[in-house]
């Protein structure tokens, strides 16, 4: 059931990632009201409730609830690999950009970027696959693949690609990993459920806090003797908590209320990049759009990515550069069709056509 949600923003349009949402009062509600115990000895019936639930919906033996999905990504580097192994991954992926080096400075892992606006094949994994006893060649032991894409503009992998990553990795001994952060979109997106997105992989993660709007929350998904292992690694990192059935029932509110939705959010996305690509001035990263992220480049006559940003901040519109030129909208439960016709109206303004 999908929750009619009431009008209480007075402030921007927060457009800057789909984490930005606030708590429903259904969802508040929820989260007041759950059953609690402490996590640390397995007692906590409400994270044992949505762990379970995760480990059916992704088709997986064992879940575990981490607090935010850089955390999930890097325990599960630290459970797959060994320091100095090579993790070959898509360019411009999660793990490389946006974690801050924790890759390095946690799992003692380097990564092989791979494949083309955030896509890569069978083929290209099997050329940059490295063996594992070769005298100078870090081997090989992660294959990790990003769906939706963040940095690709949203994009959903296709699936018979993944499928065949994946086998190819069977074949050499190499484990996969599904960071499926926006895990759920790619469902919507592609009409496939996501355990059938996660088949392939060894191990997957899906978020909590994105498009389904829970304060925390990230999943990780997989065989139980790796999960076990991963609740080892996710203590040392300080990640392992108490009585959080409040955060974990937010995140089974959200199964409950907000999954059905997630199509809002690429129409509404899909509306904003139509208005967008009417500017000589911007370029779409992803076009046609497929989700719920909207990337665009600006052209050498419009202003830069900061400029843009700093503008649309002064007319209530908050957006992120992704890079000098590059700028990133989000749409999210909190966003509206009439939210995204202004911010459309003023990101065109500040570009100059």
């Amino acid at each position: 059931m999908t929750e009619v949600r009431p009008r209480y923003r007075t402030g921007p349009i927060d457009l800057r990632s789909d984490t930005v949402t606030q708590p429903t009062d259904g969802m508040r509600a929820a989260m007041a009201a759950a059953p609690v115990g402490d996590d640390q000895f397995g007692e906590d019936p409400t994270v044992n409730s949505l762990q379970s639930r995760i480990a059916a919906l992704l088709g997986k033996e064992a879940a575990l609830w981490l607090p935010s999905g850089t955390m999930a990504n890097q325990v599960a580097l630290r459970a797959l690999t060994r320091p100095g192994d090579d993790v070959i991954v898509s360019r411009e992926s999660h793990a490389v950009w946006h974690e801050v080096g924790g890759g390095g400075a946690n799992a003692g892992v380097q990564f092989t970027e791979i494949g083309i606006g955030g896509r890569f094949t069978a083929a290209d994994f099997a050329a940059a696959a490295k063996p594992r006893d070769h005298m100078l060649y870090p081997p090989t032991t992660l294959v990790e693949v990003e769906n939706t894409h963040n940095r690709a503009g949203g994009i959903v992998i296709d699936q018979e690609d993944a499928a065949c990553i994946c086998a190819a990795a069977r074949e050499r001994r190499i484990t996969s990993f599904l960071d499926g952060a926006r895990l759920w979109n790619a469902a919507v997106a592609s009409g496939r459920t996501v355990a059938d997105l996660a088949a392939p992989f060894d191990v997957a993660s899906v978020a909590l806090s994105k498009g389904l709007g829970a304060p925390a929350g990230t999943m990780l998904a997989g065989p139980r003797d790796v999960i076990r292992n991963c609740i080892r690694h996710r203590r040392m990192m300080g990640g392992a908590m108490r009585q959080i059935g409040i955060l974990a029932a937010a995140g089974l509110y959200a199964l409950d209320h907000h999954l059905d939705r997630l199509g809002d959010d690429h129409d509404n996305a899909t509306f904003l990049a139509s208005r967008l690509r009417a500017s000589p001035r911007v370029r779409l990263v992803a076009d046609p759009v497929e989700t719920n992220i909207v990337i665009f480049s600006l052209e050498a006559d419009a202003p830069d990515a900061a400029a843009v940003v700093a503008a649309a901040r002064e007319r209530s519109v908050l957006i992120v550069a992704f890079g000098p030129r590059t700028v990133r909208a989000v749409t999210h439960l909190d966003v509206t069709r009439e939210d995204c016709e202004a911010a459309a109206s003023v990101l065109l303004d500040v570009v100059g056509g």
